[in-house]
């Protein structure tokens, strides 16, 4: 602008320009993804549900679960988006091929509400049903068994990956934690294009994405440090484990174990919003 103006014969340096934009109130912006390519007619309605679900277990005492899978990530000397402190810049691959990966990383994320608390298991082969039930097993086992001891959970949830609300296969995995862990799974999913409202992305994910700015991801063992010393001023702690277990893609639920799941849709709505209750076990 300052050049432009000079060939129309002003005299003017670019501290000007810029001084006089900034009383214009103008300033260097960047885009904001905040416009959603459609609404679904139910999407505030759907954030009041799940508000006061919210509210009512947490006045009760019972968790109250944000799971989320974050990016996947490219193990190895990759580019990581940010900035670090440092003597001198790293030098890293100038491709993101994957063959060139040690192997790729798979966070999915478990936000504990009432706590503050977050717990990531990192896969390694894939984002299924299977590999997402399981990680909320791993959970259970090692943060919230004593937390679930009035037999009651809920989990609010996107509406794809592999946790969708349309997912048989997410479904079978939560009977399967509701009949060993004897807890009354209650699920809420986001309407679509709502993600950005999930609490685990702006609780969790976002301190995470600090905590490893601009620091190549090289290996498991880095990405699990980075994880655990994840804290915030808010007091947010993170636990973190690795899970190298397969989980193959394509695996179906029969017609008969779709029928043996004792879940219930809600009468508000029953397409987001479902109880999963625990199977009486056979009498011996």
């Amino acid at each position: 602008m300052a050049d432009e103006l000079r060939r129309h014969g002003f005299r003017i340096g670019r501290s000007t320009v810029a001084r006089l934009l900034r009383q214009q109130r103008y300033s260097l912006r960047t885009n904001r993804k905040r416009l959603a390519g459609r609404h679904d007619p139910d999407r505030d309605r759907q954030f009041r549900v799940l508000a006061r679900r919210r509210w009512y277990f947490l006045r009760r005492g019972w968790p109250v679960l944000s799971v989320d899978t974050k990016k996947k990530e490219l193990v190895g000397n990759f580019k990581n988006a940010g900035r670090c402190w440092r003597r001198q810049a790293r030098d890293v691959f100038d491709h993101d091929f994957p063959s060139w990966a040690i192997g790729r990383a798979i966070p999915f994320g478990i936000y504990d509400i009432a706590r503050n608390e977050g717990y990531v298991v990192v896969g390694t082969s894939r984002e299924t049903p299977q590999f997402v039930t399981a990680a909320i097993r791993s959970w259970l086992l090692d943060k919230g068994l004593w937390r679930c001891h009035h037999g009651r959970l809920a989990i609010e949830a996107d509406c794809g990956g592999g946790n969708g609300n349309r997912c048989w296969g997410w479904k079978a995995g939560l009977q399967e934690l509701a009949d060993e862990f004897d807890v009354t799974i209650t699920v809420g999913h986001f309407p679509p294009a709502a993600s950005k409202w999930n609490w685990i992305e702006h609780r969790l994910f976002s301190a995470i994405s600090k905590n490893w700015a601009g620091q190549p991801l090289a290996s498991y063992e880095l990405i699990l440090k980075f994880l655990q010393t994840t804290t915030s001023a808010t007091g947010l702690r993170c636990w973190a484990r690795l899970d190298q277990r397969d989980y193959p893609t394509k695996v179906k639920v029969s017609a008969a174990e779709r029928k043996r799941i004792r879940w219930k849709r809600h009468r508000i709505l029953p397409q987001w919003n479902y109880t999963i209750r625990p199977r009486k076990k056979p009498a011996k």
